[in-house]
Protein backbone atom coordinates (compact mmCIF):
# COMPACT_ATOMS: atom_id res chain seq x y z
CA UNK A 1 0.00 0.00 0.00
CA UNK A 2 1.10 3.54 -0.51
CA UNK A 3 1.32 4.12 3.24
CA UNK A 4 3.55 1.09 3.78
CA UNK A 5 1.20 -0.11 6.52
CA UNK A 6 0.71 -3.87 6.65
CA UNK A 7 -0.96 -4.17 10.05
CA UNK A 8 -3.28 -2.00 12.14
CA UNK A 9 -3.04 -2.62 15.87
CA UNK A 10 -5.92 -1.20 17.89
CA UNK A 11 -6.29 -0.29 21.51
CA UNK A 12 -9.52 -1.83 22.82
CA UNK A 13 -11.10 0.27 25.56
CA UNK A 14 -12.19 3.67 24.33
CA UNK A 15 -11.05 2.90 20.78
CA UNK A 16 -13.05 -0.12 19.61
CA UNK A 17 -15.26 -0.48 22.72
CA UNK A 18 -17.23 2.30 24.40
CA UNK A 19 -16.11 2.27 28.04
CA UNK A 20 -19.16 4.26 29.11
CA UNK A 21 -21.68 1.84 27.64
CA UNK A 22 -21.74 -0.30 30.81
CA UNK A 23 -23.02 2.55 32.97
CA UNK A 24 -25.33 3.73 30.19
CA UNK A 25 -27.13 0.38 30.28
CA UNK A 26 -27.96 1.15 33.90
CA UNK A 27 -29.27 4.63 33.06
CA UNK A 28 -32.69 3.92 34.53
CA UNK A 29 -31.19 3.19 37.93
CA UNK A 30 -28.32 5.68 37.91
CA UNK A 31 -30.18 8.71 36.59
CA UNK A 32 -28.16 11.90 37.04
CA UNK A 33 -25.35 9.89 38.66
CA UNK A 34 -24.57 8.09 35.38
CA UNK A 35 -22.12 10.52 33.78
CA UNK A 36 -20.07 11.40 36.90
CA UNK A 37 -19.90 7.77 38.00
CA UNK A 38 -18.78 6.51 34.60
CA UNK A 39 -16.21 9.29 34.21
CA UNK A 40 -14.72 8.68 37.66
CA UNK A 41 -14.70 4.91 37.13
CA UNK A 42 -12.67 5.36 33.95
CA UNK A 43 -10.36 7.93 35.52
CA UNK A 44 -9.50 5.71 38.49
CA UNK A 45 -9.15 2.65 36.24
CA UNK A 46 -6.42 4.42 34.26
CA UNK A 47 -4.76 5.92 37.33
CA UNK A 48 -4.61 2.55 39.09
CA UNK A 49 -3.07 0.90 36.03
CA UNK A 50 -0.33 3.56 35.81
CA UNK A 51 0.33 3.57 39.57
CA UNK A 52 0.50 -0.21 39.84
CA UNK A 53 3.05 -0.33 37.03
CA UNK A 54 5.15 2.37 38.71
CA UNK A 55 4.95 0.62 42.08
CA UNK A 56 5.63 -2.83 40.66
CA UNK A 57 2.40 -4.17 42.19
CA UNK A 58 0.68 -5.72 39.18
CA UNK A 59 -2.79 -7.23 39.21
CA UNK A 60 -4.85 -7.93 36.11
CA UNK A 61 -7.16 -5.37 34.54
CA UNK A 62 -10.27 -7.08 35.89
CA UNK A 63 -9.07 -6.35 39.43
CA UNK A 64 -8.09 -2.80 38.50
CA UNK A 65 -11.54 -2.27 36.96
CA UNK A 66 -13.30 -3.60 40.05
CA UNK A 67 -11.17 -1.51 42.41
CA UNK A 68 -11.82 1.61 40.34
CA UNK A 69 -15.57 0.95 40.38
CA UNK A 70 -15.54 0.48 44.16
CA UNK A 71 -13.83 3.85 44.54
CA UNK A 72 -16.27 5.56 42.18
CA UNK A 73 -19.36 4.08 43.85
CA UNK A 74 -18.16 5.14 47.29
CA UNK A 75 -17.15 8.60 46.08
CA UNK A 76 -20.58 9.10 44.48
CA UNK A 77 -22.29 7.64 47.57
CA UNK A 78 -24.08 5.00 45.53
CA UNK A 79 -24.91 1.80 47.39
CA UNK A 80 -27.73 0.14 45.46
CA UNK A 81 -27.66 -3.64 46.04
CA UNK A 82 -26.49 -5.61 43.03
CA UNK A 83 -25.36 -2.60 41.03
CA UNK A 84 -21.64 -3.33 41.37
CA UNK A 85 -22.07 -6.88 40.10
CA UNK A 86 -24.21 -5.77 37.17
CA UNK A 87 -21.79 -3.05 36.12
CA UNK A 88 -18.81 -5.40 36.20
CA UNK A 89 -20.74 -7.95 34.17
CA UNK A 90 -21.66 -5.30 31.63
CA UNK A 91 -18.02 -4.23 31.34
CA UNK A 92 -17.27 -7.62 29.83
CA UNK A 93 -19.86 -6.88 27.12
CA UNK A 94 -19.10 -3.28 26.23
CA UNK A 95 -20.76 -1.91 23.11
CA UNK A 96 -18.41 -1.56 20.14
CA UNK A 97 -18.38 1.83 18.46
CA UNK A 98 -20.50 1.83 15.32
CA UNK A 99 -17.44 2.35 13.09
CA UNK A 100 -15.40 -0.50 14.60
CA UNK A 101 -16.80 -3.48 12.71
CA UNK A 102 -16.98 -1.78 9.27
CA UNK A 103 -13.40 -0.56 9.63
CA UNK A 104 -12.01 -3.95 10.63
CA UNK A 105 -13.98 -5.63 7.86
CA UNK A 106 -12.62 -3.35 5.16
CA UNK A 107 -9.05 -3.51 6.45
CA UNK A 108 -9.19 -7.30 6.29
CA UNK A 109 -10.66 -7.17 2.77
CA UNK A 110 -7.64 -5.09 1.73
CA UNK A 111 -5.28 -7.72 3.08
CA UNK A 112 -4.09 -5.91 6.21
CA UNK A 113 -3.38 -7.73 9.44
CA UNK A 114 -5.60 -6.54 12.30
CA UNK A 115 -4.98 -6.91 16.01
CA UNK A 116 -5.88 -5.62 19.45
CA UNK A 117 -3.20 -4.61 21.96
CA UNK A 118 -4.86 -3.87 25.27
CA UNK A 119 -4.51 -3.52 29.02
CA UNK A 120 -7.41 -5.95 29.32
CA UNK A 121 -6.90 -9.41 30.72
CA UNK A 122 -7.23 -12.30 28.25
CA UNK A 123 -10.60 -13.28 29.73
CA UNK A 124 -11.96 -9.72 29.56
CA UNK A 125 -10.84 -9.27 25.98
CA UNK A 126 -12.18 -12.64 24.88
CA UNK A 127 -15.58 -11.81 26.38
CA UNK A 128 -15.71 -8.35 24.79
CA UNK A 129 -14.60 -9.56 21.37
CA UNK A 130 -17.12 -12.41 21.43
CA UNK A 131 -19.99 -10.18 22.55
CA UNK A 132 -19.20 -7.68 19.79
CA UNK A 133 -18.73 -10.47 17.21
CA UNK A 134 -15.34 -9.15 16.15
CA UNK A 135 -13.32 -12.36 16.49
CA UNK A 136 -13.38 -13.25 12.80
CA UNK A 137 -12.04 -9.80 11.95
CA UNK A 138 -8.94 -9.97 14.18
CA UNK A 139 -5.73 -11.88 13.59
CA UNK A 140 -4.47 -11.39 17.15
CA UNK A 141 -5.84 -10.23 20.49
CA UNK A 142 -2.85 -9.28 22.63
CA UNK A 143 -3.00 -8.63 26.37
CA UNK A 144 -0.41 -6.83 28.48
CA UNK A 145 -0.58 -9.81 30.84
CA UNK A 146 2.15 -11.37 28.70
CA UNK A 147 4.39 -8.49 29.85
CA UNK A 148 3.07 -8.07 33.39
CA UNK A 149 2.82 -4.27 33.26
CA UNK A 150 0.30 -1.83 31.86
CA UNK A 151 0.63 0.68 29.07
CA UNK A 152 2.55 2.89 28.45
CA UNK A 153 5.34 0.51 29.56
CA UNK A 154 7.54 0.21 26.42
CA UNK A 155 7.67 -3.60 26.45
CA UNK A 156 3.91 -3.69 25.93
CA UNK A 157 4.20 -2.08 22.49
CA UNK A 158 7.07 -4.41 21.63
CA UNK A 159 4.63 -7.28 22.11
CA UNK A 160 2.84 -6.29 18.88
CA UNK A 161 6.07 -6.38 16.88
CA UNK A 162 7.04 -9.72 18.40
CA UNK A 163 3.71 -11.47 17.88
CA UNK A 164 2.79 -10.12 14.46
CA UNK A 165 6.26 -10.87 13.08
CA UNK A 166 6.21 -7.85 10.79
CA UNK A 167 8.76 -5.05 10.41
CA UNK A 168 8.08 -2.42 13.05
CA UNK A 169 7.75 0.35 10.48
CA UNK A 170 4.84 -1.47 8.82
CA UNK A 171 2.70 -1.44 11.98
CA UNK A 172 0.25 1.37 12.69
CA UNK A 173 -1.00 1.63 16.27
CA UNK A 174 -4.44 3.22 16.66
CA UNK A 175 -5.75 4.53 19.97
CA UNK A 176 -8.30 7.04 21.21
CA UNK A 177 -6.18 7.67 24.30
CA UNK A 178 -3.62 10.44 23.84
CA UNK A 179 -1.30 9.04 26.53
CA UNK A 180 -1.42 5.62 24.83
CA UNK A 181 -0.56 7.17 21.46
CA UNK A 182 2.40 8.93 23.10
CA UNK A 183 3.58 5.68 24.66
CA UNK A 184 3.47 3.81 21.36
CA UNK A 185 5.23 6.65 19.54
CA UNK A 186 7.92 6.82 22.22
CA UNK A 187 8.53 3.11 21.66
CA UNK A 188 8.94 3.76 17.95
CA UNK A 189 5.63 2.68 16.41
CA UNK A 190 3.79 4.71 13.82
CA UNK A 191 0.65 5.98 15.49
CA UNK A 192 -2.82 7.27 14.67
CA UNK A 193 -4.72 9.19 17.32
CA UNK A 194 -8.46 8.58 17.11
CA UNK A 195 -9.60 11.90 18.56
CA UNK A 196 -13.35 11.35 18.65
CA UNK A 197 -14.06 14.20 21.06
CA UNK A 198 -11.80 16.92 19.67
CA UNK A 199 -9.60 16.84 22.77
CA UNK A 200 -6.41 18.95 22.94
CA UNK A 201 -3.10 17.22 22.27
CA UNK A 202 -1.14 15.82 25.19
CA UNK A 203 1.94 17.86 26.11
CA UNK A 204 4.45 15.03 26.11
CA UNK A 205 6.77 16.18 23.35
CA UNK A 206 5.53 13.52 20.93
CA UNK A 207 3.22 14.02 17.96
CA UNK A 208 1.06 11.34 16.29
CA UNK A 209 1.66 10.51 12.64
CA UNK A 210 -2.04 10.87 11.96
CA UNK A 211 -5.07 12.38 13.70
CA UNK A 212 -8.50 11.09 12.77
CA UNK A 213 -12.01 11.81 14.05
CA UNK A 214 -13.43 8.36 13.33
CA UNK A 215 -12.30 5.00 12.00
CA UNK A 216 -13.68 5.67 8.53
CA UNK A 217 -11.01 8.34 8.16
CA UNK A 218 -8.37 5.72 8.96
CA UNK A 219 -9.49 3.74 5.94
CA UNK A 220 -9.19 6.81 3.72
CA UNK A 221 -5.58 7.39 4.76
CA UNK A 222 -4.69 3.78 4.04
CA UNK A 223 -6.09 3.81 0.51
CA UNK A 224 -3.38 3.19 -2.13
CA UNK A 225 -4.09 6.61 -3.63
CA UNK A 226 -4.48 8.28 -0.23
CA UNK A 227 -2.13 10.26 1.96
CA UNK A 228 1.29 8.93 2.84
CA UNK A 229 1.83 8.52 6.59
Amino acid sequence: MDSGVRACVFDAYGTLFDVHSAAEREAGRLGIDLAPLSALWRQKQLEYSWLRSLMGRHVDFAQVTADALDFALEAQRISEPGLRKRLLGLYDRLEPYSDARPCLQRLRERGLTTAILSNGSPAMLAAAVEAARLGALLDEVLSIEDVGAFKPTPDVYGLAVERLKLPQETLLFVSANGWDVAGAAAFGLRVAWLNRSGAPRERLGIEPDLIIRNLAELEEFLEPQGHRL
